[in-house]
């Protein structure tokens, strides 16, 4: 059994982790802790000074903010943590690689299967469609999301980037007389409206033809099982730092 504490418990993400947790037969809640307590069926404490009991894993959907401060506690309890929110700064990273070599810490821009796939398939075409192709991307989200462009739109920029050796650059959105594309872009375009939960688009315009490949999240109950599945994975791990690629060679290898 994983026994998870839930940082951001009161929040959308907490809800939607809390709720696969009743039905989940490996894992389960033992308590939250939240900036903003709320009355649910497991404890939810304003400050990680107050929580009585003890966990194998937090899983964290809150914010990029006090970072230290949950990784103290994590290495201090000798836990493991899942870092599932985003807008991390390079300071922040650097924080991450340190404490990765005290505990074990999950950190993924997005914890949907579809979207690593997506992620492994972007990568394959831009080896085989090349410089011949530009490249963008696009992005869309609710009205209440902070940070743009989208830590998962990074991530596939990332990955694509690492064709072209970390040549490309990237140029978020486009405004007056910019000139002509250079073949070194990759553009990056934040839409944010409504309560879109995540669409992802990468578009590669050749000459005559273009190939896109998309991801569209009907709810956010696929990124809270994401989680809950990165944190039975990270129960007892060695320190280190691991994502969904870890994950799914795991599973695939148990398979």
């Amino acid at each position: 059994m994983t026994d998870i504490l839930i940082l951001g418990a009161a929040g959308k993400m907490g809800g939607q982790v809390l709720s696969l947790l009743r039905n989940d037969k490996d894992a389960r809640a033992v308590c939250g802790v939240d900036k903003y307590p709320a009355e649910l069926d497991i404890p939810v404490y304003k400050d990680f000074s107050e929580v009585k009991e003890q966990a194998d894993v937090i899983v964290d959907f809150s914010s990029a903010e006090n970072l230290k401060e949950r990784l103290d506690y994590a290495a201090e309890h000798k836990m493991g943590i899942v870092l599932a929110t985003t807008g991390f700064t390079e300071e922040d990273l650097r924080l991450i690689d340190e404490y990765s070599e005290k505990i074990a810490v999950f950190r993924s821009a997005n914890l949907s299967l579809g979207i690593n796939l997506m992620q492994a398939l972007c990568k394959a075409a831009a080896k085989v469609l090349g410089e011949a192709f530009d490249i963008e991307i696009i992005e869309k989200h609710h009205n209440r999301k902070k940070d743009a462009p989208s830590g998962t739109a990074l991530m596939l920029a990332d990955s694509i980037n690492e064709v072209f050796d970390g040549k490309k650059r990237y140029v978020e959105g486009r405004s007056g007389m910019v000139g002509a594309r250079e073949k070194a872009e990759i553009g990056i375009h934040a839409v944010r409206g409504g309560t879109i939960v995540g669409e992802h688009e990468v578009m590669f315009a050749g000459e005559d033809e273009i190939l896109t490949i998309s991801h569209s999240a009907g709810s956010r109950r696929v990124f809270a099982a994401g989680a809950v599945r990165a944190a039975k994975f990270l129960k007892g791990k060695a320190p280190g730092k691991y994502d969904m690629k870890d994950l799914l060679a795991e599973e695939n290898a148990e398979d």
